[in-house]
Order: C-alpha cells, then sequence, then structure tokens
C-alpha cells in the first residue's frame, strides 16, 4: 500500500452490422475503446485501459469486472475478474472507427458522451497534466477529485472513475501524480509533496467546472488515504472519501503485515511479541534512510535469526531487511529510495479535517491490515469528529471479494457489490439513503450533536 513491496522497501461510425462473429485485424490501439458505455437495458459499462496493450477492462456498478485480451483471431475473450478463467461474457467492439459502439454480453450500447477539459497546471514545482470529465449539460454537479496511490502510472490514461463516474451525474478530475506520465518532477511517496500537488488539483478541478461545480472534495484509495485527509487541512472541501486507507503510519503499516505474515503461518502472540522486537529494529533503519538502528538489529538478528519464524516475516519492508546485510541494502538504497513519509502519524491529520469523511475499509485486506484503523475511525466519530465508517467484509485491498483456490491461495473475482454505489451516494449528496450497499458493515458513524 505505501509502496511496492520491494521497490519502495527502504524509503516500486460503423453500424451494429459490423458486432458479427467474423474475425477483423487488431486495433492498431485498443485504447479508442475506453469509455463508458449505456447499454440498451440502461445499464452502464465501463471499459479502462490496463497495463498491456491488447487488453481492456470492463466494470459493471456492481462491481463485477473481467479483463478483456484481443487474440490474434480477432476476437475478445472476457475472464472473470482478475483469475484467469473464462467467464463467459461476450464483447465486442469492431474496430476503431466504431469505437462509439458495444455488443456486451447479448446488448447492444453506444458510448456515453461527456464534456471533456484537458489541462495542465502547477503543482508544487511541477507541472501537472489533468483532465476534467462532466456529465453533458449545464447543471451543477459535484466533483470528485481523485487522489493517487503509491502506483507509478499515469491516472489521466488508466483511472477507470473518469468514466464510470459521470455515468451517473459525478464530474471527475484526474491527473498524473509527479513524475508520472506526462507529468513532470521526479516520482516520489513524500504524502507532504503529493498533497501540494492534490491542492492545485482541487483548485484547478474548481477553476475549470466554474459555475457547474457543485460539492467538490477528494477520493483516495490506499496510499491515498494519508494524502487525500492531508490535502484537505490545506484547502477547503465539501467531503473525503478513503478507500481501503489506514488509520496508522507506514511503519504501522509493515508492522501489521508482519504480524498477519506470522498470523497466517501459524504463530501466535508469542511469537508476534518477539517479531515487534525486529519490526522496531527495521522500522528505525528505514524511517532513518539507513542512518540508524543497525545495533539494535544485530541485536534481533543474534537473538532470533535461526528461528524458525525469522523467514516467514515479510510485511512492507521488513522482509527485505532482514533477509540482507547493511552493505547489500546500502547497495540497493538508490534504486528503492522513493522518499516515503515514513515518520507519518495520521491522526492528528484525520482530527483536524473539518469537512466529513467516508471511510471504506476492506476486512481482510493483507495490504493495510485494518485491525487498528476500525477502533481508529470508530474512537475519531466517539470524539464527535464528522466520520463515517464502512466495512466491506471477505475483502483484499481494493475492496476487491476473493475466492480460495485449491493451493489456499486467494484469487480476485470482481470488486465488492455496493463500493461503487456507497460512493456515489456520498459525493453526490453527503448521505448514504440506498442501503443496503452489498454486504458493507458499519463501523462508525457521527455522534449525534446534543439539543440545546
Amino acid at each position: 500500500m505505501a509502496v511496492a513491496r520491494l521497490l519502495s522497501a527502504l524509503s516500486v461510425s460503423l453500424s451494429f452490422s459490423l458486432f458479427a462473429t467474423h474475425a477483423w485485424s487488431a486495433p492498431t490501439d485498443v485504447r479508442c475503446h475506453a469509455g463508458a458505455y449505456r447499454l440498451d437495458d440502461g445499464a452502464v459499462v465501463d471499459v479502462a485501459t490496463v497495463s498491456e496493450p491488447n487488453q481492456l477492462r470492463w466494470r459493471l456498478l456492481d462491481g463485477r469486472t473481467g479483463l478483456l485480451t484481443f487474440d490474434d483471431k480477432g476476437q475478445w475473450t472476457s475472464t472473470l475478474g482478475w483469475t484467469g478463467r473464462a467467464d463467459g461474457v461476450r464483447v465486442d467492439f469492431g474496430d476503431c472507427s466504431a469505437a462509439d459502439r458495444i455488443e456486451f454480453d447479448g446488448k447492444r450500447g453506444a458510448r456515453i458522451a461527456f464534456d471533456i477539459i484537458p489541462t495542465t497546471f502547477q503543482g508544487n514545482g511541477v507541472t501537472l497534466r489533468g483532465r476534467l470529465v462532466l456529465p453533458k449539460g449545464n447543471g451543477r454537479v459535484p466533483v470528485m477529485v481523485t487522489v493517487h496511490g503509491s502506483e507509478n502510472y499515469s491516472g489521466v490514461d488508466r483511472y477507470h472513475m473518469q468514466n464510470l463516474f459521470p455515468a451517473y451525474g459525478i464530474g471527475v478530475f484526474v491527473y498524473d501524480k509527479r513524475g508520472t506520465g506526462g507529468s513532470s518532477g521526479k516520482y516520489t511517496q513524500d504524502f507532504y509533496l503529493l498533497s501540494d500537488d492534490a491542492k492545485a488539483a482541487v483548485l484547478e478541478a474548481r477553476r475549470l467546472a466554474g459555475k457547474r461545480a457543485g460539492r467538490v472534495g477528494l477520493s483516495g484509495g490506499s496510499q491515498g488515504g494519508w494524502v487525500a485527509p492531508l490535502t484537505a487541512t490545506k484547502t477547503p472541501v465539501d467531503f473525503v472519501s478513503v478507500g481501503f486507507g489506514m488509520a496508522e503510519g507506514p511503519l504501522a503499516e509493515d508492522r501489521e503485515q508482519v504480524m498477519l505474515d506470522l498470523r497466517n503461518a501459524g504463530y501466535g502472540d508469542d511469537v508476534q511479541a518477539k517479531a515487534r522486537e525486529v519490526t522496531d529494529a527495521t522500522g528505525v533503519i528505514v524511517a532513518s534512510r539507513g542512518a540508524r538502528g543497525w545495533e539494535q538489529m544485530d541485536a534481533v538478528r543474534a537473538k532470533y535469526g535461526q528461528a524458525p519464524w525469522w523467514n516467514a516475516m515479510k510485511g512492507e519492508f521488513t522482509g527485505l531487511v532482514v533477509q540482507h546485510t547493511r552493505e547489500q541494502l546500502e547497495k540497493m538504497a538508490p534504486e528503492l529510495e522513493q522518499g516515503t513519509t515514513w515518520d507519518y502519524d495520521p491522526m492528528p491529520v484525520l482530527r483536524a479535517v473539518k469537512a466529513p469523511q467516508l471511510w471504506m475499509i476492506a476486512g481482510d485486506d493483507l495490504e493495510a491490515p485494518p485491525q487498528e484503523t476500525r477502533k481508529r475511525l470508530a474512537a475519531l466519530a466517539a470524539e464527535g469528529r464528522p466520520m463515517t465508517a464502512y466495512e466491506f467484509p471477505h475483502t483484499d485491498h481494493g475492496i476487491i471479494a476473493f475466492e480460495i483456490d485449491a493451493k489456499g491461495e486467494r484469487k480476485s473475482t470482481r470488486v465488492a457489490d455496493g463500493y461503487y454505489r456507497m460512493q456515489i451516494d456520498w459525493i453526490s449528496t453527503g448521505k448514504l439513503p440506498n442501503a443496503p450497499y452489498g454486504d458493507a458493515q458499519l463501523l462508525a458513524s457521527p455522534k449525534p450533536v446534543a439539543a440545546r
């Protein structure tokens, strides 16, 4: 969540007749098909680009999703979620000259037109590329400014919510974080710099939307759960939405992941208490960029290095530290350093945010273990903070539902039902009138104000 496990360890117009079953030549760039389509039954299907040039991903409002692959026979194949298993969903687009049409699972549809405004704007010492996508019309609409997680790819090119949410009346502002896509600067995970850039994005979204701007706020997932609230302390917003984030800092994230690693390996509280000594040492090393903590690390290595549980520790960075010498890690540091704000404490920030916050937690999150976050969000609500929190049980990072295969490994099948609907309602009105939202369970809600 804070970083990729390794790379940031120390700071990674044709008619519908063309939808026939005959093969055609592969499109030169399947990105021509990205967008939102309204089907003849009124449903909306979002189609977004992914990293591979011959693939796309479709999504529905209820969270069902599949990966589309264009093969050398000129056909699209859909596989369930992220499993690689065929799902039987038939999707056809034709070629790029018919990019405004789709046939999806036996239903035909047409691309939904939006008002799209590309832009460049100034962040903190960098020039950022962005895009505002608005529903067609002249009326006021809520606008969501996306805040990045730890990914190092273009948000403008890849963020699917810029098509899905405008289809339901919400404007979306996307931008490339510094050092990615069309933005200048060096990629970083410095939350303070990233929140400065996100503040600039809010101001640019308001400027571009003009009189059409209704409620304007921030939405961040994963690492964005640290950056979005911090941004909300720097510029006024009407809401903050966080998905699969943590109310603990990056060092605690590593510690909680290590404890989960050990629990999953069958080790109990006694071993976890010993491992806490290890994560204390690795945390000092990482937070100090290697300046301190080595004597402490030598001590715990001598004490526990031969224990059977030693190699079961993975975490965000602890597994890397314990498997290498100081000299090896110092050689690796220039490649691994991402400027991560390791000592960040989110709680003072969350208390300082005046805008209402909605947090959506993944109940079985391996990247952002939720145990302490549950408690902290409930405590913030009990203090009278404008905090609402829900948990989607049996989901992993990304609010992704999964199944367990014969090897005991998780296979991601879909986004949890209710996750998109919850966000759309919250961003639109600041309320959640359409409960239930799938299996989501209420964790915290604002404490009622006593009548005077």
